[in-house]
């Protein structure tokens, strides 16, 4: 059992100005094997039929789930802050992944 006494180093991250501007997401798609999650970041234009991924994120089950309580806590916040979040259907056009289709 850890002594919750000692202290933790302290992290120092840095951020690049290139990853600091971010990039604009409007859809995730989120899948998993037994040993990593994986999160594609995808940009859908109106009326483009093509998506690209913009950014991939790999991480471990055990950080997927700090990531979905870290998710609930900030969205419990901000709707404290600004209003409940509007979860109005969205309607996707069909996707595809451009992957052979499985043959059994």
């Amino acid at each position: 059992m850890q002594d919750k006494n000692i202290q933790q180093p302290a992290v120092n991250i840095e951020i690049s100005e290139e990853t600091a501007e971010g990039i604009y997401s409007n859809l995730a798609i989120i899948s998993h094997s037994n040993a990593e999650f994986v999160v594609d970041f995808i940009r859908l234009m109106p009326n483009v039929p093509k998506a690209k991924v913009k950014a991939r994120i790999i991480i471990t089950p055990q950080h997927a789930k700090r990531l979905l309580f870290a998710l609930k806590d900030n969205v419990q916040k901000y709707e404290q802050q600004f209003g409940k979040i509007d979860e109005q259907e969205q309607q996707l056009p069909p996707m595809n992944f451009n992957t052979p289709p499985a043959q059994a």
